[in-house]
């Protein structure tokens, strides 16, 4: 029998971690796992590239509209234009009559950087003749005068001038083209070289007016002067990079505006043309080291 007394109730042991290394998990559910880890990263890659995306587009919306092309009356007008803001002169209305539409040569649908359809305008501006006036590589006595190119390019800088070559690389195989800068080549150099014939030349306006002015370069061809007024990462060009600038003007003026007035010669603005706000307040002086820069 019992001694009376009420049985006491044993607390159950507390659940105790074994010691010892964690049972591995299954391969099953490790895999379940990283799929669902890299989901969550690619859904949070996913949405930064998607906000990174709708900024970018936006402001190239906003802040960079394509450029419109200009027709060859707003491309003259602008010419001219610069051309009485930088010498500080004011045409008479019978200079203006007297320099018709048809002295510029429209490549304004070429926008681009790229020149490889360069050529084609060059071709057309010299009709059934192009091949006789822009390959041939013999000098024809009483008819091609040595160092008379038909086409000069006036670009800021050397690289910019045989960049723009490429662009009519299949003119030149025959009859190459001359180079027309100082960077790496001596003026002497450039003088032998204008002694053969020459169709095409390129180089900048300084090089270009002291070998005009020393009659090693002829004039007695030139059907096309070929001006690049794409800007630079600065927004600068031809026409509004300031030292650069005057030596061109200095070299139209003294060579090539009654050319143009005569209507011998025709002018390719290659280039977007500017609508008048881009390079409003900006000028820029060159000192020497610049001068270097820009012929390399």
């Amino acid at each position: 029998m019992g001694s009376g007394k009420p049985e006491e109730k044993q607390n159950p042991k507390p659940y105790v971690k074994p010691l010892g290394p964690r049972k591995p998990k299954s391969k099953l559910k490790r895999k379940k796992e990283t799929k669902t880890k890299n989901n969550n990263r690619q859904n949070d890659t996913d949405q930064i590239k998607t906000k990174n995306k709708t900024t970018t587009v936006t402001g190239n919306n906003n802040n960079n509209p394509p450029p419109e092309t200009a027709s060859p009356s707003q491309q003259l007008s602008y010419f001219l234009g610069q051309f009485q803001s930088a010498n500080g002169v004011q045409l008479s209305s019978l200079d203006l009559e007297s320099i018709k539409d048809s002295c510029i040569l429209d490549v304004s649908q070429e926008l681009g950087q790229d020149v490889i359809r360069l050529e084609k305008h060059i071709k057309e501006a010299f009709g059934a003749k192009w091949k006789e006036e822009l390959c041939e590589g013999k000098l024809i006595e009483g008819g091609i005068e040595a160092g008379s190119p038909a086409v000069l390019v006036v670009a800021t800088s050397a690289l910019r001038s045989i960049e723009l070559l490429r662009g009519m690389r299949s003119l030149t195989k025959e009859c190459h083209a001359v180079k027309l800068f100082s960077k790496h080549m001596k003026i002497d150099e450039q003088v032998s070289l204008l002694k053969n014939r020459v169709n095409i030349a390129s180089g900048t306006p300084n090089r270009i007016k002291k070998l005009i002015d020393i009659e090693a370069l002829g004039l007695s061809r030139l059907s096309v002067i070929l001006l690049d007024i794409h800007t630079d990462v600065k927004s600068y060009s031809l026409l509004t990079l300031t030292q650069v600038r005057d030596e061109f003007w200095d070299l139209y003026k003294n060579y090539f505006h009654q050319q143009v007035v005569q209507g011998d010669l025709r002018i390719c603005l290659y280039g977007p043309i500017p609508n008048g706000n881009e390079f409003e307040g900006k000028s820029i002086e060159l000192v020497d080291g610049d001068r270097e820069q820009l012929d390399s």
